[in-house]
Parts: C-alpha cells; sequence; structure tokens
C-alpha cells in the first residue's frame, strides 16, 4: 500500500537491494550472506529519508491553534431592499494557508433551522458540518442563501445572524447582515437642502444622518425612524418634527426581534450641535437610546435651542436629556426609566410645564442616579465649564424608586454667576429641599398615584390613578397649556401636576 501510495519508495527499494549484491554485481546475495552496506548511498538515502518525511508531513493534519487559516470577508451583507419574497446566494471562501490539512471540527449557521439564511457547504444544504478536511493552500466555499417575506410582522429591518468557522481550538466568526423589509434606507448620510419626510414607508439609518448647517429636516406625523447600533441623527440645522397623539413621530432602534428591541443603548440618540437652531419636537417618542437627546452650547437666538411639546422618552440608558449649557422648553412631557432621565448642566436657560420625569428600577436599567440634577457648572475637556443659570419648573412630578440616595432633585451652585431656580406646584421625592431654588406650593415625598407600575412585565402607567386622594389632582397651578400628553383638555384653574390630567 506504501509502494502505491509513494512511488519513489519503490525507486528508494530498488537502490536498497541493489546492494544485496556482491561487490562484483555478478552474484544476488543469498539469506547466508551478510548485508554489505555501502556509504556510497548514503547521500541517496539521506535524500529519499528527507522526501518520505515531507511526504508523511504533507499528509499529516497541522493541529496548531496558531495555524494560518483566512477568509474572503467577515461579513456578507445582503443589501438588496426586499419588496417581495426573495432569494439571493453570496459567498466566501476560507482559505487554509498552511503546507498541512487542517480540520475544521465543525462549521455552523448559529441560527440553526430558523434563521433566515441557509449556508451550502462542499454542495450540502446544511446548517452544520463536522470535521471538514482542506488540503494544504487549499480553499473552500461557502455558499449563503437567505429568503424571506417581508411583509410578516415584526419582521426586523436588518436580519442578522453569522456562521462559525472552529479549528484547533479557535472559533471564528462571519456576519451576516440584510435588509428585511421595505423602507427608505439611509447610510450615513448628510442633508444638504431642506427635506421633509413623509409618511410613506419606514425610514432606516445606518452609519448616521446629520442634518447641515441652516437645513431643515421636517418628519411628518406618523413617521418611524428606526436607527442602527452606529446611526446618532446630528444636527446643525434645525429638526421639526410634527406628530400628533394618533400618529407619532418615532425614533427607535432597528432591532424588532426578541428580545433586544426591549434594550436600552439600542442607537446612540439624537444630538443638537453648538450651532443648532429652533428645533420643535411636537408628539415625539425617543426610544432605546444611548443618550435620548444632547444639546451643546446655548441657543443661537431668543428661542429655545429645543422645543418638546408632548414628548416621550424613554428606556434610555445614559441621559433622557443632557443639556450643555443650553436652552429647553418642555410641556406635557414624559422622560422615565433612563439611567439620569434630566441631566442640566453648565448653565443654561429651562422652562419645565407639566412634566412627569420618573425611574423604577428594572432588568435593563437600575434606577442608581437622581431623575433631574441641575448644575450651573460642569468638568469639560478644558477644565470646569460654568454658566448663569435660568430654570423654572411649573407642575412636575420628580419621582424615582429603589435609591440608594436621598433626593430626586439635586441642585447644585458653585460659580459666582446669575442663579434662578424655582419649583412650584411640584410633587418630588427627597428628604431634602432643593437648595438655591424658590419653592411655592410643593408637595415634598408623597408618592404620586401613578395608574400601573409593573416592573416583572415592563409595563408602565404614569398616569394619576382613580384615587381621590391622589396628591397631583388639581393641585397644579394656571399654565397656557390646554392639554395634556394624551391631548385631552386640562382643567384651567385647578390643572392637575404631572404630565396626564386626570379625566
Amino acid at each position: 500500500m506504501i509502494n502505491a501510495q509513494y512511488p519513489f519508495i519503490r525507486l528508494f527499494l530498488g537502490i536498497l537491494s541493489a546492494n544485496f549484491m556482491n561487490p562484483s554485481n555478478s552474484n544476488p546475495i543469498t539469506t547466508k550472506q551478510p548485508f554489505l552496506f555501502s556509504w556510497k548511498l548514503f547521500p541517496a538515502i539521506f535524500i529519499f529519508f528527507l522526501l518520505f518525511l515531507n511526504a508523511c508531513k504533507k499528509d499529516g493534519f497541522i493541529g496548531s491553534p496558531n495555524a494560518s487559516v483566512s477568509f474572503s470577508a467577515d461579513t456578507l451583507k445582503f443589501d438588496t431592499v426586499f419588496t417581495s419574497t426573495g432569494s439571493i446566494t453570496q459567498s466566501f471562501k476560507i482559505f487554509n494557508n498552511n503546507d498541512q490539512k487542517i480540520r475544521f471540527s465543525e462549521i455552523r449557521l448559529m441560527g440553526g433551522s430558523a434563521s433566515a439564511y441557509k449556508i451550502n457547504i462542499n454542495g450540502n444544504n446544511t446548517i452544520s458540518a463536522q470535521n471538514i478536511e482542506l488540503a494544504a493552500n487549499d480553499s473552500l466555499y461557502i455558499f449563503v442563501n437567505l429568503r424571506i417575506d417581508p411583509s410578516t410582522a415584526n419582521l426586523p429591518f436588518i436580519i442578522t445572524d453569522s456562521i462559525k468557522v472552529a479549528y484547533n481550538g479557535n472559533e471564528r466568526f462571519v456576519q451576516l447582515e440584510a435588509y428585511g423589509q421595505n423602507a427608505h434606507f439611509l447610510n450615513n448620510v448628510t442633508l444638504h437642502s431642506n427635506t421633509t419626510w413623509e409618511n410613506d414607508l419606514p425610514y432606516v439609518i445606518l452609519g448616521g444622518l446629520t442634518v447641515d448647517t441652516s437645513i431643515t429636516l421636517t418628519i411628518d406625523a406618523g413617521c418611524r425612524i428606526y436607527n442602527h447600533a452606529n446611526a446618532p441623527v446630528i444636527v446643525h440645522g434645525t429638526l421639526l418634527c410634527n406628530g400628533t397623539k394618533t400618529a407619532p413621530v418615532v425614533f427607535r432602534s432597528n432591532r424588532l426581534d426578541d428580545p433586544y428591541r426591549d434594550f436600552p443603548a439600542g442607537w446612540p440618540g439624537i444630538i443638537f450641535s453648538g450651532v443648532s437652531t429652533n428645533n420643535i419636537l411636537r408628539f415625539t417618542e425617543i426610544r432605546n437610546a444611548y443618550q435620548g437627546i444632547v444639546l451643546d452650547g446655548p441657543a443661537q437666538n431668543s428661542n429655545p435651542k429645543l422645543t418638546l411639546h408632548q414628548c416621550t422618552l424613554n428606556n434610555i440608558y445614559d441621559a433622557g436629556v443632557l443639556s450643555l449649557q443650553s436652552s429647553i422648553s418642555a410641556d406635557n412631557t414624559l422622560i422615565s426609566n433612563c439611567g439620569k432621565n434630566l441631566l442640566l448642566v453648565g448653565g443654561g436657560n429651562y422652562q419645565f410645564t407639566n412634566c412627569t420625569i420618573a425611574s423604577f428600577s428594572n432588568s435593563y436599567l437600575l434606577h442608581t442616579n437622581p431623575v433631574l440634577t441641575l448644575t450651573d457648572s460642569y468638568e469639560g475637556s478644558l477644565g470646569t465649564i460654568s454658566g448663569p443659570l435660568s430654570a423654572s419648573f411649573i407642575n412636575n412630578i420628580f419621582w424615582g424608586s429603589d435609591s440608594n440616595f436621598e433626593d430626586e432633585v439635586v441642585v447644585n451652585k458653585t460659580a459666582a454667576l446669575p442663579f434662578d431656580v424655582s419649583f412650584h406646584n411640584c410633587i418630588y421625592k427627597g428628604t431634602h429641599e432643593p437648595p438655591y431654588s424658590t419653592l411655592l406650593n410643593n408637595i415634598p415625598n408623597q408618592y404620586p398615584a401613578f395608574d400601573s407600575i409593573d416592573v416583572t412585565h415592563g409595563y408602565y402607567d404614569f398616569r394619576t390613578a382613580n384615587d381621590p386622594l391622589a396628591p397631583g389632582i388639581n393641585n397644579g397651578t394656571l399654565t397656557p397649556f390646554p392639554k395634556d400628553l394624551d391631548d385631552l383638555p386640562r382643567v384651567v384653574e385647578i390643572t392637575d401636576i404631572g404630565a396626564y390630567e386626570k379625566q
């Protein structure tokens, strides 16, 4: 068998047999004659021995975890927008860059049989294959097929999976990404002219969206904007969101599949730069971001940099609203279950009226920071930055649960600059009154009697329960805003505290 597999061995054995001839080469050596080794044969024997070892080496398997294996791609992206049931095939190659064979202990589609993807290995349609041999300096094709129906309810806009390649104790992965629904896809886009988004298809933002200086992006009622994990919305110009109660504008992560649909920090958030002006969000929902809204620097005119009118910010990992020396006017707005609900630092100008700022610890976020932090300074990259502070809070609720601190409202004054902060007709949790502040008709440490809080099932209804003793009912003061977050009328003379009016 060895002779058949390695022909040069037959030649080698022939040379050895020739050495069994007597020195005159006239008569074969019999079995009784001693073997006479000729040193003249040593170079030939040595060369053939090396050839034999080399052949054995190539026929063996490299077992080192440092074996050189490369891939033609680390990610396969299926860039087609699917408008009907579709089938697309792509491929990648695995290269064995070694001078020995390698054995892949497993190549597996991680999503298994439930995945929208299918793979083909060595001509076999499968989800997993074991002990695949690849010759030295050879390559292996893996074909990937995708079949989806975009009409499926709750289908993610980005369908992801991966292929695991295991060998010699290593695990390498090739990522799979595909668009899963028909939508407007914007990949790292900058708007250089005034633009209006109509409510015809969802908008999926990949890589980020930038609104250029002096440009206005207007978003019509009912538009839904789905943001990838690397896709902030950066506004140097103006953002106008014209949502309604029945058709809000929604910003959220593009992961709609469980459990990712409810994860905070699914996308970066909305950033209003120092030159941004006159931003107005009406009936706008911002969910699942890392930071919901970030404002950098003061307004460039007499208008607030941002107006929030009947908006909702929820389930945000870090700050629901982070304002650095900026200006906000907010009314009938809910900011709930954020790492730091409302963080207003470095001074600025703020008016919050009939808002509910509340957090409850849950399986995604622990409530470990005050729901409101207000200060005239902060530590920037160039040191301490301070500014004048003017802030008015009327008819608001500031509440949190399971806290390791005493006060849900923290006010701090550090600079010798104008400082004017007032709380009128507010409910807040805290053992101390907010310092450096004007206080009038506030209700400290009385639970707001929220309608339904079910942390286990992730259900939060921050409306007032049907309880005549609820502290917020009829204890607000007159404001210029006639309707609540549900777009229902308020009782003008005896309005309620918080974002919702008890009907």
